[in-house]
This record gives C-alpha cells, sequence and structure tokens, in this order.
C-alpha cells in the first residue's frame, strides 16, 4: 500500500503547475504552490502517508463538513425552525460565494457547503452556543487527537479585511429573515472556523467518524454520517461537484487551502473492506476553487482501491 501511496504521490504532485493559488485571501496567496501531501487512513487505523503529511495548512471550506456534522448533532434539523428549513440540500450549479442565487431563491442558500449555508449554519449554531469559536476548536482537537491544533491568526485577519462579499451575503440572509444574529459577529466566526490550521494526517484523523464511529464527542459517534457523504457527493466540490463524482467517485469535501478530504464508507472497497478516508493537499487550483494535484491523486486512489 505504501508503494501505492508513493507512486500516486509522484505522479500527481506535477499537475500542480495547472493551478494557482488562492489570491483574494493575501494570506493564502503567500503559500508556496510546491507543496504536497496524500494520506489515507483506514477505518481500523492503519495510515499510509507521501509528502508534508505533518504540515498544517489552512482548512478553508474544509470547515464546513465539520460546522455542518456539529449543528447536526446539536440542533433538530428537521424541527419547524430547523436547519433544513433554513438551507437546501440541492447542489448549486453557480460560485459558492453567489450573491444572485441567494437573491433569486428568497434567502434559502441552495445547500450548507457554499459560503450562504455555511454561515446559516455558523449562525444556527451560534444561537445555541455563545463560545462557538472555542467550542468548534475543542471539537476539531477531540476528532484529531490533537490538542495543538489552533486558528491562524494571519490567515483569520486576511480573511476578515477582504470579506466584503462574505460580509453582504450575511446582510442579504438577515433581509431576508435568515439571520438570527448579527451579521458581522456571524461572518468573523465563519472566519475563524475557515482559518483553523490542520495537517492532512490530522485531517484525515478528524474526518474517520463518517466511516467508523469513533467513541465519544458530538461528531464522533457518526450519527448523521450517511447524510452528511450524501451530501459531501452531491455538494461537496462547489460547482464541479458533479464531474468530481463521476470521476472521483468518493464523497468529498475541498477548501480553497488546496486541502481535499473523500471518504468511502465499509464494504465499498475490496482493498480496504472497513473503509478509509484519504486526505490529498496541494494549494494551486484550478477555475472553481478546488486543487488540481489534490483531484488527481484522489482519482489515481480510488481507482487503484475499487
Amino acid at each position: 500500500m505504501q508503494e501505492l501511496i508513493d507512486r500516486i504521490a509522484a505522479e500527481a504532485r506535477p499537475r500542480a503547475a495547472e493551478g494557482k493559488v488562492a489570491d483574494y485571501i493575501p494570506a493564502l496567496a503567500r503559500v508556496d504552490p510546491g507543496r504536497f501531501a496524500l494520506v489515507l487512513r483506514s477505518a481500523d487505523g492503519q495510515e499510509w502517508v507521501a509528502g508534508e503529511a505533518d504540515a498544517p495548512f489552512s482548512i478553508q471550506s474544509i470547515s464546513k463538513l465539520f460546522t455542518l456534522a456539529l449543528a447536526m448533532e446539536w440542533l433538530e434539523p428537521d424541527g419547524p425552525d430547523g436547519l433544513w428549513s433554513r438551507v437546501g440540500r440541492e447542489p448549486s450549479g453557480m460560485r459558492f460565494n453567489s450573491l444572485i442565487q441567494l437573491e433569486t431563491e428568497a434567502g434559502i442558500p441552495r445547500n450548507p457547503f457554499i459560503n450562504a449555508g455555511a454561515i446559516v449554519v455558523t449562525d444556527a449554531l451560534m444561537t445555541h452556543r455563545w463560545n462557538l469559536e472555542t467550542a468548534f476548536r475543542a471539537q476539531m482537537r477531540l476528532l484529531a487527537g490533537n490538542p495543538e491544533l489552533h486558528y491562524d491568526a494571519e490567515v483569520a485577519a486576511s480573511e476578515r479585511m477582504h470579506g466584503d462579499l462574505n460580509r453582504a451575503i450575511a446582510y442579504v440572509l438577515r433581509a431576508y429573515g435568515n439571520l438570527r444574529q448579527d451579521p458581522q459577529a456571524v461572518t468573523d466566526t465563519y472566519f475563524r472556523a475557515c482559518s483553523l490550521a490542520i495537517s492532512a494526517r490530522d485531517l484525515a484523523r478528524a474526518a474517520g467518524f463518517l466511516v467508523s464511529p469513533q467513541g465519544e464527542g458530538a461528531c464522533a459517534a457518526g450519527h448523521h454520517a450517511r447524510w452528511l457523504r450524501a451530501i459531501m457527493r452531491t455538494c461537496g466540490l462547489y460547482d464541479q461537484s458533479g464531474e468530481f463524482a463521476f470521476r472521483v467517485g468518493l464523497p468529498g469535501k475541498s477548501g480553497v487551502g488546496g486541502g481535499i478530504v473523500a471518504v468511502q464508507p465499509p464494504g465499498m472497497s475490496a482493498a480496504l473492506p472497513q473503509g478509509f478516508v484519504a486526505v490529498a493537499w496541494s494549494p494551486p487550483l484550478d477555475r472553481f476553487g478546488n486543487s488540481v494535484a489534490a483531484q488527481a491523486a484522489l482519482e489515481a486512489l480510488a481507482g487503484a482501491l475499487e
């Protein structure tokens, strides 16, 4: 298995030259485009890694997966005023930060993984957890088994300074009655979650609850894993989700920090029948905001592990 991981990493890494690092967040624009990591973790805890598996990177929109998991665990998503009355579960087909779609659909975001949807999820969590920034970091530390996980202050400040479009989204949500908390406070908390610094190895461990219950913890019991994987499959890579599902075939979630996490539940892989989590990281992105080399690595890995 290690030979396979090394070979895939060597073949996928050069594909980074086809992409470009995110430049609308200055702190991300300075990341070395040559960095790369690939991690495969089986549901029973075996790990195979290549590249800089322990180098922290900005989680960005992958944080939306975990905030949604917490909302589904802590709140009542199916209640009359629950999460699913405030945000949909359909692919967007448009940019992840589109204001046009939000206005056209009367302030109801298409799904929880576009920015508007994640802002609603953050707002819902803040209504029930006044110290959400601390609670989210604690959950990520628990899931990753790493008490040193922290927010990257430079990235968070950079996002706040250049986050006018996300603040505009929050104000549109409030105008349609779909935001309970102060828009500035909600977006600041959203930015902070996106700024979490995490390595590919820790991310693979944190996502383990999606393929096998991990024990104690709000997400770790895996109560909602099947529904989370479904939303990952249809919405996890923005308006490129369908193409990723076709080429890779695994539920996934990406972030503009260059990371992508993909999962395979038990019984779906002959090579690892217990299920697995795979994480690939390479900063240069395609025009949809997804890592070029990470997609190539995961496509090759999924094909090899069928």
